[in-house]
């Protein structure tokens, strides 16, 4: 913004991409116990590095965890793989609008392991729905999470790996994230980005007035 602002001279203001916070709630969440639920939505195709949930699997057992599953919505070619490859997964298939959103509510944890995605759509609804994201440090996801606060942002695999461990470690920290991704979610929600997109054609209503005003008598006296 600053460049573009820097560049042209004129007011630059952004319109972020928002989330459905109504539909991605944590209030649909049905789940009062059971393994801690890492899940993970999209496609189930190489780019998305989907097979690195096989390795996370057994890097939580590696650190001694044991209470724990996955839950894989989307369909992909590696779907196969993925069933024979994490004996405590459950894959959805595709899910679309409620179910959807209460899948991700039931989530204790958003893994997405992603290196080429520019933005992540999955990771704000997420968020929205109260589930904390651990994320890689490559692509666009990175720009989504706070990290330390409504999630992590992971260098590498071990990295990823250590920081899916600590949540699932610290109840107490973890209910801290969860708390803080849902609040993030409140100001992306789309009514607040179109307050903003309100606020940017306002002001540049009032500016058109403003130059109307101040050209009109030179024409009148001309």
């Amino acid at each position: 913004m600053t460049f573009l602002k820097g560049i042209t001279g004129k007011p630059v203001f952004l319109m972020r991409r928002g989330v459905e916070s109504d539909l991605f709630s944590p209030a649909r969440r049905a789940r009062t116990s059971g393994p801690f639920r890492i899940g993970y939505v999209g496609r189930l195709t190489t780019e998305k590095n989907v097979r690195f949930l096989a390795a996370l699997a057994c890097g939580l057992s590696a650190l001694g965890h044991r209470d724990f599953e996955f839950v894989i919505v989307g369909q992909g070619p590696d779907s196969a793989w993925l069933r024979d490859n994490i004996p405590n997964a459950r894959l959805t298939g595709v899910l679309r609008g409620i179910p959807l959103a209460e899948a991700y509510a039931d989530m204790d944890l958003f893994a997405f392991p992603s290196t080429t995605d520019t933005f992540g759509n999955v990771i704000l609804e997420a968020l929205s729905s109260g589930v904390p994201a651990v994320v890689t440090s490559r692509g666009g996801p990175k720009f989504l999470v706070q990290h330390g606060v409504t999630g992590y942002i992971a260098a590498n695999e071990d990295e990823f790996i250590r920081y899916v461990g600590q949540l699932l470690s610290d109840r107490i920290a973890h209910a801290r994230f969860c708390h803080a991704a849902r609040a993030y979610a409140f100001g992306i929600s789309w009514d607040t980005v179109f307050e903003s997109v309100f606020d940017a054609y306002g002001h540049a209503v009032a500016k058109s007035v403003a130059v109307k005003q101040q050209i009109t008598p030179a024409r009148l006296t001309a």
